[in-house]
Formats: structure tokens, sequence, C-alpha cells
């Protein structure tokens, strides 16, 4: 009976191994054949959908949808080039403000020299303008938020101030011991791109671009026949640290030096055949001699106007290399009011030089400009690392490079020989640009009435900034400095200073520049040159 039972034991433990291995066999069969039927071809981006559609499905919590998208989105721009990028609404909205040449907001400009902002400017015609906001006026609170003396962050003052055309705020400020509470209706500010324009002596004149926006042609074309109408004969243009904008406005601008038939600029790309733009010889500035000067930091359209004068040897550029940012953005929208700006061609000089530098290394590209400094390329043109096996030629045979970016015909390293330990430590604490704030409330009435660059010389002459600086700083800062250091500090800090304290008159950001210029020496070598 035993033996019967262990028999059958061992005839069931057979079976069910049978069975066992039979289902494990078919569990195998199944997963392999499940696995075959998920296709995971590249090419038509079904892996992706199907991992997406896997998650909405399967995944163990509720899903943020919004958030996976958009990171999703981001994720896989960010393996294109630096310059494909996802723009979210709001960031897609500011993006197209900055350049589109107006904004909603209350036209101010302020600086915050001694955590309270200052007004500098106030548009004219704007809505601050209307109700009596003057410079020099200290912001105290917009509506109920207290934004002085209490380490308010910039962005957030600006996001409380703008706002959209038509609704109200309330702008507290402090005028000499006033307070005044300002109610104003935001409305349409126009965008300047044009930050000065003037004569710099007999014959030149002085321009400065900070942008390209959609409406810098008409800015520096008016800005231009006016300086002519003073006499200008050549011009000095400064790109220096304009990351670009709207490749049109250079396209426009570059028509008014150029000849007919000349060629700007050409682009191509994988699905986009060569376009090549040509001036059409009817500019208005085609006798105006022409220096352009540029920086590490003139990118883009700063790039392709710099790289037409030189090729097509109209002028000289004079500076450092520039910023070598040469990719093509073609913006798509959503209906969600997000977009994408997609690179789908490469900028090409008229020489056949590609603008762009390389990003073959994130790291490398996004720290290029430290690594400019830290190489010491900004402050000897030996330090320059060219691709010398890129070679082209201009219009008149001279040999430029390629590689990226637009190398000048003559280098200017950036001055450090003026940076005493005084002026060192004025510069970390701000002093400069406080001492300006409180000239202003010294001499409110005298400031706001001067309205032209004799008056302010007068006027600069007699105040003797300089001596009230260095005590100033003492009394306020606790910088002090010996005579042989302020004797040779003060030829370089003066024209700061008197730069800064113009600024705050009806002359604005042209006599901030008109009285720097002595200091900067790029322009110094660029008037050399005449």
């Amino acid at each position: 009976m035993e033996s019967n039972k262990r028999t059958l034991i061992q005839i069931l433990q057979v079976v069910l191994g049978v069975v066992i291995g039979a289902l494990i066999t078919l569990s195998v069969v199944r997963y392999r054949e499940a696995k075959h039927l998920i296709s995971t071809r590249y090419t038509d981006w079904r892996k992706l959908n199907l991992v997406l559609d896997m998650v909405e499905k399967n995944y163990v919590d509720t899903l943020n949808q919004e958030g996976m998208t958009d990171a999703a989105i981001v994720a896989a721009l960010a393996k294109l080039d630096p310059h494909s990028v996802y723009l979210p609404p709001v960031q897609l909205k500011a993006s197209e403000e900055e350049l589109a040449g107006n904004f909603d907001g209350i036209g101010i400009q302020f600086n915050v020299p001694n955590d309270t902002a200052v007004v500098l400017e106030v548009i004219a015609g704007g809505p601050s303008e209307k109700v009596g906001l003057q410079p020099g006026d200290r912001l105290l609170k917009v509506d109920d938020k207290v934004i002085a003396g209490v380490k308010f962050p910039q962005d957030s003052m600006v996001r409380r101030i703008k706002g959209p055309s038509g609704t109200k705020v309330t702008i507290t400020v402090k005028r000499g011991a006033e307070v005044i509470p300002f109610e104003i209706t935001r409305g349409k500010i126009p965008v300047h791109s044009v930050d000065a324009a003037f004569m710099v002596r007999e014959g030149v004149g002085y321009l400065r671009l900070g942008k390209f926006s959609r409406t810098t042609y008409k800015e520096c074309h008016d800005a231009a026949l006016s300086l002519q109408e003073q006499g200008m004969k050549h011009l000095i243009f400064d790109l220096r640290d304009n990351s670009g904008g709207y490749m049109d406005q250079a396209l426009l601008l570059s028509n008014d030096f150029l000849s007919y038939g000349d060629t700007i600029v050409y682009l191509e790309g994988r699905h986009r055949k060569r376009e090549v733009y040509q001036a059409d010889g009817r500019g208005a500035l085609l006798n105006v001699d022409l220096t352009v000067l540029i920086s590490e930091n003139s990118a883009s359209a700063s790039e392709i106007f710099a790289g037409a004068i030189q090729d097509n040897d109209r002028g000289k550029v004079v500076g450092r290399r520039s910023y070598g940012k040469g990719l093509v953005q073609e913006p798509f929208f959503f209906s969600d009011n997000s977009g994408v700006r997609l690179t789908v061609a490469r900028y090409y000089t008229p020489s056949g030089r590609c603008i762009q530098k390389p990003y073959t290394s994130e790291r490398d590209y996004a720290y290029d400009i430290y690594n400019r400094y830290a190489d010491g390329e900004v402050f000897s043109a030996d330090s320059v690392h060219l691709d010398t096996t890129d070679v082209h030629r201009t219009r008149s045979g001279r040999i430029v490079y390629g590689g990226g970016g637009i190398m000048p015909d003559v280098f200017v390293p950036i001055d450090t020989t003026h940076a005493s330990t005084f002026f060192v430590e004025c510069n970390r604490k701000a002093t400069q640009m406080r001492f300006a704030s409180a000239m202003f409330d010294k001499y409110t009435a005298t400031l706001s009435s001067i309205a032209d660059f004799a008056a302010m010389d007068s006027f600069l002459q007699s105040a003797k900034l300089g001596e009230q600086f260095r005590s100033w700083a003492k009394a306020t800062d606790g910088i002090s400095c010996s005579d042989a250091d302020w004797t040779s500090t003060l030829p370089y800090l003066l024209p700061q200073l008197n730069a800064l304290v113009a600024r705050y008159s009806k002359l604005g950001d042209n006599a901030f520049y008109k009285y720097y210029l002595p200091v900067d020496n790029t322009v110094e070598e660029a008037l050399k040159g005449l």
C-alpha cells in the first residue's frame, strides 16, 4: 500500500513538472512574441510614442501630462544644438515682447544702486510721464507691496510694475522729503534699440545699437540721417554686447551701407536650399565712411552686419572676436501659446565663413566666453585661437578665417591698466552709482533743466565731482586712498562719474555714453584710424 502511494506521488511530481515546464515555455514564447510585436524603430519616433503611451496606461500614480510633455520636448531639443529651444507660454510672450519694439507697462527706466530703485528715465509720452513721475524718484511701493530697503529682487519688481494695457497700478515714490502715491494706467510702451546717437567730434558720429528689434532699421536710419545733417562724414557704429535679434533688420541695415549686388549673407541647411541676400544699391548711407565695433558678446544679427561690412571691405571692424552664433532659428507656434524655435539653417558671410562656433561639447559651448577670459583671449590677440585651415578672402583679397565668430581687423584688448585698489573697492560696493544718485538729490533742479551738452559741460566743470566723490566715498563707504593712488585713478574715474551724473539730465543715455567715451579704449582705437 505504502509502495503504491510513493509511486503515485512520483507520477504526480513528474506530471506537475511537465505542466510547469510547459507553462514556463509558453510564457517565454508569449513574452518573446509580445516583445517582438513592440517595434523599436527610431526612424519614425515609434519608440518614444510607445514609451509615453506605456507610461499613461501603466504608471502607478497620477500623471502630470503637461509637465511630462514639456520635459520630453526640452530634453529632445537639447540633443540638437544650443539654440533650438522650447518656450512655454510665459517665456514665449516675454521673448516676443523683448524684440517686438513695445511692451505693456508704465514707461520708466530705473536702477537699484542701494536697495532702493531710482528712476533714471521717464519715457516721453508714456503713462508715467502723463501722471508726473520724474527722474530721481525713489520707488517705495508697488500697490501695497513695499519694495524699498528690503532687498526686493529686481526681476520681481519689474513683474509687479508691468501688466496688461488698461490695468491700473499705484506707485508710491519718495521725492526729496515727500512721499507721493501715483495711480498709473498701464499702456503700450515703445522700446528703443538705439541706445545713443551723437557727434563725437567734427565729422564723426557715434551710434550705439543695443539689439535688433522690429524697429531697429527705422531707428538707426533716422538717427544716422540726423547725424548726417549735423555734418557726419564717418560713423562709428557700436555693436558691442548686442546679442542680435531679427535677421531682416540686419539685412535692411546692411543694405543702407552696401552697393548694388553686394552679398550681405547667405543661409543654407539640410532642408533649406541656399538663400543669398544682396544689397539693392539704394541705401541712404553709401557715402558714409564706417567703423564697426564688436565684442565677445556681439552675436547673431550683429555678426551678420559686421561680417557683411568686413567681407565687402566696406569699413573697418574694431574690437574683439564676436560670439559666434550663426544658427538660423525658425519659430513654430502651438495653440496653447507655447512655441519652438528650431534651427533650420546656418549663416554664412559673403566670403563663405560659417559664423557659428563649434558646439560638439555642450559644456565648452556654455562656458566659451568664460574660457576666453581664462585663456587670456580678451587681453591679447596672441591668445586668440583661429582655425587657420579655414581660409577665406574678402573682396580685395584680404585673408579672413572661419571657425566661428568675426575676428576684427583691429584687435583691442580689455583695458585693466587703471584698475587701482581704490577703483576696485568702489566698484565692488557700487559707490559710483550711489554717488551719482546723491548728486542728483543735491542738484535736482539744475540737472533736470539741462538739455544740451554745452550746458552739461559747464555744470560738470563747476561741480568738481572728483573732489566730492573722494570725500563721499570715505564718509559713506569707508574707502580712502593715497594722493598718488588718487592721481593715477582720477583720469579713469572722472569720466565715469560725469557719465553717471549726466545721465540724470534730459540728455539721458546720450550723455552717459558721450562722457564715458574718453576712457573707452575701443572707441579711442577707432578714432585713431580716422
